[in-house]
């Protein structure tokens, strides 16, 4: 009987998933680890299916529920799920809070989990920073979760889910993940390139000074999903963890771009600060979602790179 371990990403062509399947195709041996991601375009990127030969593709509907089955047939039931897919732009969450609920919340997930005799699978679930209120600093896990938004309404809702409908789970609440592009370029823009490609250009540009976040690099977010995946596959004990997931720098945007600036000897005279409350994003966004993270660091032992650094490896990246 194989003891070879099945890991399935939910989400893989996605910026994170895709960190992630790059990650675990490089680090484990296809002998030791069996890799399946979903998507929900068809077909996947062939960059991406071309770079990674050992990981398989399901499509999949997280509405309907839809290519779940074939997953049970040709894959079987993995150990571990990654849940990184989500409608994760606030704006079009607010626009479209329906569709925000169906995808966000993992209900066709958990009942296909559901299905297997063996309820043992470990799920790690993405979910943000934006379950947080935003009115003071250093947000924990255990302060009360109040969104202002349908996004953080949407992660809200689902964490409740899962925590009431399976009981060996770790939900993640992240920041802003920032670092190097992926194997397959993703659409949307990421914060330090756009950064670097405006200041780079010479535009003065406006920056939010009254917004904080804690921008976690994302092979540090990759790092940690590793040793909890580890961790489930050394002994199999159920978890039911929450945790914050934010680097260790509260900052501004303006302070994000000043760093961008600073490392790449950008004159930072083109930044020009302004406040979240003079421009109408068509949503509203929270003020101060800097969270503590010392939850986190003790529970894995694990250290996060500090922005600036993480700055610095994804301008290397670029070059």
């Amino acid at each position: 009987m194989s003891n070879k371990k099945k890991l399935l990403i939910i989400g893989g062509t996605g910026y994170l998933g895709q960190h992630l399947l790059q990650s675990f195709s490089e680090s484990r041996k296809p002998l030791d680890l069996s890799i399946a991601f979903t998507h929900h375009s068809s077909p996947p990127p062939q960059l991406l299916l071309r770079s990674l030969p050992n990981a398989t593709a399901f499509q999949v509907d997280l509405q309907t529920g839809q290519g779940f089955d074939s997953i049970t047939h040709t894959f079987g039931q993995p150990d571990v799920v990654i849940n990184c897919a989500a409608l994760s732009i606030p704006r079009v969450c607010e626009t479209n809070p329906s569709v925000a609920m169906s995808v966000n919340i993992p209900s066709s997930l958990v009942t296909w989990l559901s299905s297997f005799t063996e309820s043992n699978t470990l799920l790690i679930h993405l979910s943000t920073d934006q379950v947080y209120e935003g009115t003071k600093s250093f947000y924990k896990e255990d302060n009360e979760t109040f969104p202002v938004n349908v996004y953080g309404k949407s992660k809200v809702a689902a964490e409740e889910y899962i925590s009431t409908n399976w009981s060996n789970f770790v939900i993640l609440r992240s920041s802003i993940i920032f670092g190097p592009q992926t194997i397959s370029p993703v659409t949307k823009s990421l914060p330090i390139q756009w950064m670097d490609s405006v200041l780079g250009k010479g535009q003065e540009t406006e920056f939010f000074h009254d917004e904080y976040r804690c921008p976690v690099y994302v092979k540090d977010v990759v790092n940690i999903i590793q040793i909890l995946t580890d961790r489930c596959f050394s002994d199999g004990k159920k978890m039911g963890l929450i945790l914050n997931v934010g680097g260790p720098d509260r900052l501004s945007r303006v302070q994000m771009a000043e760093t961008v600036a600073r490392v790449r000897g950008y004159n930072t005279s083109l930044i020009k600060p302004v406040s979240a409350s003079s421009i109408d994003r068509g949503v509203k966004s929270p003020s101060d979602i800097s969270m503590d993270i010392s939850k986190m660091i003790q529970t894995l032992d694990f250290k996060p790179t500090c922005f600036e650094d993480g700055v610095k490896l994804t301008i290397d990246s670029m070059t």
